[in-house]
């Protein structure tokens, strides 16, 4: 039992570095990594050393630790498994295409909602979310709808919750059984043109995208 404990705990210290890399734009020194992991030193090293040699970090020409391009074929294993994602893009796109705003589909995933599609707005000022980008659960509408709260309107809005001068729409994507929430599709833009009310002027429009997503996956 001790010996499972102590490799959990690795584990877990082991997707820390992970996460971290991936977090940092342009890569990460060491210093850097045990200054977000809380790590010491010498285990972040020895972790993020036996990572690189699996390939899951890489280091680039100044020596700082990036992700690895074996995750590019991974991640492409697992998207290929996963219906989510390609069902609900043309509903997305034309999301995109009415409001004109970036939109984002949203999975929960333990104590995070987790990017799963991105699709930026064509405005030079717009929100940018990263695809597998992970962001807390308890503020931003989207969060909101996957923690659990109920939108009586269908949707949900929130105004510079996450982020200071922006505002969001999301609407919650169903199981065709049992009606869970299974994901999150969200509108996000600068709150100068969605406004201080985003959810009157473009709730209609990402309840029914949602609703569309929820209809193809209970046919499929």
């Amino acid at each position: 039992m001790g010996q499972s404990v102590r490799s959990v705990g690795v584990l877990d210290k082991s997707v820390a570095v992970l996460d971290a890399v991936a977090t940092a734009p342009g890569g990460t020194t060491l210093a850097e990594l045990v200054a977000a992991t809380g790590i010491s030193r010498a285990t972040a090293h020895r972790l993020a050393v036996a990572l690189e040699g699996h390939g899951l970090l890489r280091r680039d020409h100044a020596g700082r630790f990036a992700l690895g391009f074996r995750l590019v074929g991974l991640g492409q294993a697992a998207a290929a498994g996963w219906s989510l994602g390609p069902a609900s893009r043309p509903a997305l796109e034309a999301l995109r295409k009415e409001t004109g705003e970036s939109v984002q589909l949203y999975v929960r995933e333990g104590a995070h909602r987790v990017c799963v599609v991105s699709l930026e707005s064509a405005h030079e000022l717009r929100t940018i979310v990263a695809e597998g980008a992970r962001l807390p659960l308890a503020v931003g509408s989207a969060g909101r709808l996957l923690r659990g709260e109920n939108p009586p309107a269908g949707w949900m809005a929130s105004v510079e919750e996450r982020e200071l001068g922006v505002a969001s729409v999301s609407a919650p994507v169903l199981d065709g059984e049992g009606g869970l929430v299974i994901a999150a599709v969200g509108i996000s833009g600068p709150l100068g043109r969605l406004g201080i009310d985003p959810g009157t002027r473009f709730g209609p429009a990402v309840a029914a995208a949602a609703l569309h997503i929820t209809a193809i996956l209970a046919a499929s």
